[in-house]
């Protein structure tokens, strides 16, 4: 049979390999015949890859160990790894999901490609108003260096609820593909972004907690009346990286069951729809939340 996928022997490197996603992106790609290079803070326990290489993607340092025991060339990259904020600081969250990312394609992917190969962000629908909010992210997405993002989003860290580094960074995230998407494609190389709605993966109960049950996640589910499964997920991440989407570039793949399509078509209403970086907002937010954790504590001690 014709491997119309193209995976045999090449070179992928997979983050947040150890569960949900992205453990079904790399199941997926040892099917395939890929070398697979994983990359999460817990051990890997995928049947069949190549190596895993533990390493917080939240440390820059981290990161340039990691790359040390990857080969010089890499075929595609599948950034899934991503932090809620529920119960990780604004800076951890934001580093995890957007800077590690940032500083893995400008510092080692844009070394260790050659045309034809591909890369794939798993962002998420949070991410989705990134157009709307350029002007908050700008500065963010323009910044070359690790270092530089921190000093942008320092204030915010300081002052912003954790759960809001979550949708700030996968703005920033969509934006930088498709800022990226077209730099890369002058070297033959193509970025795509697969953008979750609600899913059943083991950070499911911190966004159950976020929207105060499980049937309001079900609700961000658009017509599915249940989660995508982590599978349902992996499946477009790895078609995009794959030999069958080699003529897409710098798309947007949403996978949320029409949640996007009700809310442009204004059958319900679309609560991401708000700043990221308004100081007033950010203000407000944090005080619900400390306010929600305060009644959850106190109905747990009754």
């Amino acid at each position: 049979m014709k491997d119309y996928f193209g995976y045999k022997d090449k070179v992928c490197v997979v983050t947040g390999a150890s569960s949900g996603m992205g453990e079904a992106v790399a199941k997926m790609l040892v099917d395939l015949g890929a070398k697979v290079y994983a990359i999460d803070m817990n051990e890997c326990k995928v049947d069949w890859i190549t190596e895993f290489i533990k390493c917080n993607l939240a440390n820059k340092e981290e990161i340039d160990e990691a790359f040390k025991k990857i080969p010089e060339h890499i075929d595609a990259f599948f950034g899934v790894a991503g932090l809620s904020g529920a119960k990780t600081d604004y800076r951890t969250t934001f580093d995890c999901n957007y800077t590690a990312n940032m500083y893995i394609t400008l510092n080692y992917l844009n070394n260790r490609m050659s045309k034809g190969g591909a890369i794939v962000y798993c962002t998420s629908t949070a991410g989705l108003e990134w157009k709307k909010f350029k002007r908050e992210q700008n500065k963010v997405v323009h910044s070359k260096t690790w270092e530089e993002v921190q000093n942008v989003t320092r204030k915010l860290a300081s002052s912003a609820p954790a759960t809001f580094a979550y949708m700030y960074s996968k703005r920033c995230l969509s934006q930088f593909a498709c800022e990226q998407a077209v730099e890369f494609a002058k070297k033959g190389i193509r970025i795509n972004n697969v953008l979750p709605g609600s899913t059943d993966t083991g950070m499911k109960q911190e966004f159950q907690d976020m929207v105060g049950s499980e049937e309001g996640l079900i609700a961000q589910a658009g017509l599915a009346g249940r989660l995508a499964t982590s599978e349902e997920m992996a499946m477009p991440m790895v078609f995009l990286n794959s030999d069958m989407a080699s003529f897409i570039s710098g798309l947007d793949m949403v996978v949320d069951y029409t949640d996007t399509c009700l809310k442009e078509l204004k059958l319900k209403k679309n609560l991401e729809a708000v700043p990221a970086t308004n100081p007033i907002i950010c203000a407000l937010a944090k005080k619900m939340l400390n306010k929600s954790a305060k009644n959850a504590l106190n109905s747990g001690n009754e």
